[in-house]
């Protein structure tokens, strides 16, 4: 008995076992959970994908678009940088130039100032040895005119204790050693 069921087991095997024909319960079977497993990622996994990539997406744009105005504000800066950065040089050299004719106005102020005061110095100097000059005259012909008198004294043998008469003897003193150092310089 055993032996009918393996002959007729082997016999329905070979008839239907021909490997290139598939099975028809099998298929279906196989069909139903695709079509199950093919809902399940349509409905679920794929949306899902497609929320995370368009995400991702705007993520990117937005970051492309955080980075180019980054890059536009920075560009801005920039040129708002070298125009103040040429703005200050310009301002730099004004002021410079301002200096130095400032400078130049206040060394010529001080040059006429120091001429000013240099040339009153000299008037005041010059003022000062007339004066002592003139004191210095003023002494000499006294003490000139005492020795004078004195020595006309002891010549003469006469007193000359008259104011007016030693003037006259000085005068005439005086003038005739002027009139012989003049002749000497010629």
């Amino acid at each position: 008995m055993n032996q009918q069921i393996i002959s007729a087991a082997a016999q329905g095997a070979a008839e239907s076992a021909n490997p290139l024909v598939p099975n028809v319960w099998e298929m279906g079977v196989v069909l139903a959970g695709f079509a199950v497993l093919f809902y399940i990622v349509v409905k679920f996994v794929v949306p899902m994908f497609e929320k995370t990539f368009a995400e991702r997406a705007e993520a990117i744009e937005g970051g492309i678009a955080k980075a180019e105005k980054a890059q536009a504000e920075a560009s801005a800066a920039l040129e708002e940088y070298k125009q103040q950065l040429h703005d200050a040089r310009a301002e730099a050299n004004r002021i410079r130039e301002e200096a130095r004719a400032e400078g130049a106005q206040i060394l010529a102020e001080l040059k006429t100032k120091a001429a000013a005061e240099s040339a009153r110095i000299t008037e005041q100097a010059y003022a000062q040895i007339e004066s002592e000059r003139q004191a210095a005259v003023v002494s000499l012909r006294s003490e000139v005119g005492t020795l004078a008198t004195t020595l006309a004294e002891r010549i003469v043998g006469e007193s000359l204790s008259d104011d007016e008469r030693a003037a006259r003897v000085v005068d005439r003193f005086l003038a005739d050693l002027e009139t012989q150092s003049a002749g000497a310089a010629k």
